[in-house]
C-alpha cells in the first residue's frame, strides 16, 4: 500500500463517520423541537 492508497482509505472512513455522526445528531429527539419550529417558519406570516 502507497501513501496515496492510505491516505485515501483514512479520508474515506473519516467522512463517514463524520456522515453517521450528523445522522445521529438530526435524528436526535433533543433536536426534534427546534427542526420542528424551523419547519414551519416558511409558514408564518408577518
Amino acid at each position: 500500500m502507497d501513501g496515496i492508497t492510505l491516505l485515501r482509505i483514512i479520508s474515506t472512513v473519516v467522512t463517514f463517520i463524520v456522515f453517521i455522526g450528523i445522522v445521529i445528531w438530526a435524528w436526535s429527539r433533543r433536536n426534534q423541537d427546534r427542526f420542528q419550529e424551523a419547519a414551519h417558519l416558511p409558514f408564518e406570516q408577518d
